[in-house]
């Protein structure tokens, strides 16, 4: 009963299986490997890009922050939701490899997205004071987001034009690229260039990679500078094959859609089975593979002392147990409906 995050489940075993046939003979390092130049080809396909610059790295930190200072200047202010990755979770790492850029929260009180008026304030009140403010930097978008929820193209497409209109260049964060995709049922180009995306960070290691998250700029001018701030940064992999690999085995025969699609109907097999719980609610739809349900505390320390492993996001577990606490569940492609059956068995008590 393990839903702490999609980080945590196993590769898949065609990953496993791309890396030990790329563990054979001798390859030319630094991203000069076969491996990667059929990835290179593979992304611009699906993307429907054929000039992208693609580039792989080991984190999804490293994609965004690397993503972000290609296209930052150190005086700019990144645009983000209040509850971010890069904001919240990467240890100012964007702040760091942009030379000392700043982050501009941009999204309503309480709300899980960024919204265009938000969006539209935010950056009109940055880059008014001359040589003494920020100046206005990229926005970046996270996909799916924070909360689980998802931004559908009209609202990519709307903050996209919102960010043109003041010449900001638009990031997207997608670790969980994947799982929004076939919630939308869009294609890749869909939701990044043909709404207005500049880069987007394309997850692989949250739906089943072992480490590996491709870096894509649609507009090739900026390789040049990509490639020395990876390499200046320490995050150019000498023995490159075994990222280029795992990204292989990923993206071959739509694997990386067919994991997408296993979690996320793992996450609405666990929502539909939470709705029939007395005293549940959520936070916000389920959209995707990630949920936010709000349940009693004496639901929780039932779910804990049966061995469930998951987040509790606004409060402890020890405490008034009728108290309602909201817990973040994440599923992968690896969770069996077993699994899931126990965990909602243990919920309703």
């Amino acid at each position: 009963m393990f839903f702490a995050s999609d980080n945590s489940g196993p590769a898949l075993p065609e990953v496993l299986s791309a890396l030990t046939k790329a563990n054979t003979g001798y390859a030319m390092g630094y991203g000069a490997d076969a491996e990667m130049a059929e990835v290179t080809r593979l992304i611009r396909a699906l993307f429907e890009a054929p000039e992208a610059a693609v580039y792989l790295v080991a984190t999804g930190t490293t994609a965004n922050s690397l993503a972000l200072a290609t296209l930052c200047q150190p005086w700019e202010t990144i645009f983000c939701s209040d509850v971010a990755h890069i904001h919240k979770d990467e240890c100012n790492a964007p702040e760091f490899y942009t030379g000392g850029a700043k982050l501009t929260l941009a999204t309503p009180k309480d709300a899980d997205k960024l919204t265009v008026a938000s969006l539209q304030a935010a950056i009109a009140a940055e880059g008014t004071r001359g040589v003494h403010g920020p100046q206005r930097g990229p926005v970046s978008i996270t996909q799916v987001t924070e909360y689980g929820t998802i931004y559908t193209l009209n609202e990519l497409q709307a903050l996209c034009d919102v960010a043109r209109s003041f010449d900001c260049p638009v990031h997207l964060d997608g670790a969980r690229f994947a799982n929004a995709m076939v919630a939308l049922g869009c294609t890749p180009a869909d939701m990044t260039w043909k709404a207005g995306v500049d880069a987007v960070s394309f997850g692989g290691t949250k739906n089943g990679c072992m480490g590996v998250e491709a870096v894509i700029f649609f507009d090739p001018r900026h390789a040049q500078e990509f490639e020395l701030r990876r390499k200046r940064g320490g995050h150019l992999f000498s023995k490159h094959r075994y990222l280029s690999a795992q990204m292989l085995g990923y993206l071959e025969n739509d694997l990386w859609i067919e994991a997408a699609t296993k979690a996320n109907a793992n996450a609405a097999q666990l929502a539909e089975g939470l709705r029939q719980i007395d005293g549940a609610t959520f936070l916000h739809p389920p959209q995707a593979n990630m949920l936010f349900v709000t349940l009693p505390r004496a639901t929780h320390q039932r779910l804990f002392d049966a061995g469930a492993s998951y987040h509790l996001w606004d409060g402890p577990l020890e405490g008034d147990p009728d108290e309602k606490i909201t817990a973040r569940l994440v599923c992968d492609w690896s969770l069996s409906k077993n699994q899931i059956d126990q965990f909602l068995d243990v919920a309703a008590g």
